[in-house]
């Protein structure tokens, strides 16, 4: 069921405690932590403690929590220091997004330049 935990989930079991991971960031409706395959000197995922395959159907389902990920991720460029500087909030949505883990997520991206487009 949408928003209830799936026990095949590697986010889901990142918000349990039950993966361990760097936490940086905290909050009721959020958790965040360091990526294992940094992109940039600041790359950071924030996951909803509910689980939705992907950010689309977590804005439908429930647009305040959808709010509450990029709250949170301006409070950890804020923490990580590069709020000053710029950085990159992305979803990726699908697997020809490159979505991996199908687990609603935000990539907190900066520390170096992010010239646009990517790649």
């Amino acid at each position: 069921m949408a928003g209830e935990p799936q026990a095949d989930c590697l986010f889901c079991k990142v918000v349990t405690g039950e993966v361990p991971a760097t936490l940086v960031r905290e909050t009721e409706t959020t958790v965040a932590f360091r990526d294992i395959n940094p992109q940039a000197p600041t790359h950071v995922l924030i996951v909803p403690r509910v689980h939705y395959p992907d950010a689309a159907s977590l804005a439908a389902a429930e647009p305040q929590i959808a709010a509450d990920l990029l709250v949170a991720a301006g409070e950890v460029a804020a923490q990580e220091k590069v709020d000053g500087t710029g950085f990159r909030i992305v979803f990726n949505t699908g697997t020809g997004a490159g979505q991996t883990v199908f687990h609603a997520h935000a990539h907190l991206l900066g520390g170096r330049g992010l010239n646009w487009p990517p790649g």
